[in-house]
């Protein structure tokens, strides 16, 4: 359980930290570390270099801006949840950030550092899909703005390019949202993670939009759980034919010694009934 020697800079700024991705062969991002230095102390990771960007200020912070939310990628959970901005602004992304691991992970960690890992068992990434989150993108020599329908590629595998830096988060805001989770009583990610939002008009679901995670290598829209709903009245029959959709949206589900395939997809089907609900009794 000793990783294999490295070195440690600890940059003021993000300036500073892209020269060192720049300048230092091998050099990998350190934010909260909780996904990486575990993976180091087992050798499943060697990076000969760790660039602690966690201290520096400019990529910290929650803001108010025009249609949502601004935050910084080095932002921790704990300070998200207890945000009464994002608790006023988008409230399910607070709830969200304070269901997350523990404590001590919610502490350290960062939304940056979980979006920019992107295992499909977190949290944030399926939620982000859901509320059409942008994320910025500092490179050394520019920036670049990516939808979070582009940023998650594969497993644990994004859009981000060697050298860039994932910087902030737009989050819009978001009145009428649920986000649920199957934890894993070991980890506490997501066997199975459904995030869904429904705006209403006349009785009628005027907008709705489902999420997924957990069950594919990347979170996935339920794109026909959202017409089979849209433009209905979320009674109990409609929602539990909406919810029986799910499956069309989980192609190539993961399977592993804790939830197969066909579990997971179960489980998301479940769970999708469960969230439409919900959020349904909200958005009215």
């Amino acid at each position: 359980m000793i990783p294999a020697p490295f070195e440690y800079y600890r940059p003021k700024n993000t300036a500073e930290a892209l020269k060192l991705l720049q300048k230092v062969k091998g050099a990998r991002l350190l934010a909260g570390g909780h996904s990486l230095l575990p993976a180091m102390k087992l050798r499943l990771s060697s990076p000969g270099a760790l660039v602690d960007i966690a201290r520096i200020k400019e990529l910290s912070g929650i803001k108010s801006v025009k249609g949502g939310l601004q935050i910084g990628a080095m932002t921790t959970h704990a300070a998200i949840g207890a945000s009464d901005v994002v608790r006023k602004i988008c409230p399910v992304l607070a709830e969200t950030a304070g269901n997350i691991g523990d404590l001590q992970v919610r502490n350290r960690g960062t939304i940056g550092g979980s979006i920019a890992h992107a295992d499909p068992a977190a949290d944030y990434p399926t939620l982000m899909l859901l509320l059409g989150a942008r994320f910025t993108v500092t490179g050394p020599k520019k920036k670049r703005e990516i939808k979070a329908d582009d940023f998650f590629v594969d497993l644990f595998t994004t859009a981000l390019k060697r050298g860039e830096i994932l910087t902030s988060i737009y989050v819009p805001a978001e009145s009428a949202a649920v986000y649920l989770k199957h934890r894993h009583p070991a980890s506490s990610f997501a066997v199975v993670g459904v995030a869904a939002a429904i705006a209403m008009k006349n009785g009628k679901c005027d907008r709705v939009a489902v999420a997924i995670g957990g069950a594919t290598a990347v979170p996935v829209r339920a794109g026909a759980v959202e017409q089979a709903l849209s433009g209905k009245e979320p009674t109990s029959a409609n929602l539990d034919r909406a919810a029986a959709a799910v499956a069309q949206a989980i192609k190539s589900p993961l399977s592993d010694s804790y939830a197969s395939g066909e579990f997971r997809t179960h489980l998301a089907t479940v769970m999708a009934r469960r969230a439409l609900t919900q959020v349904a009794a909200k958005a009215r």
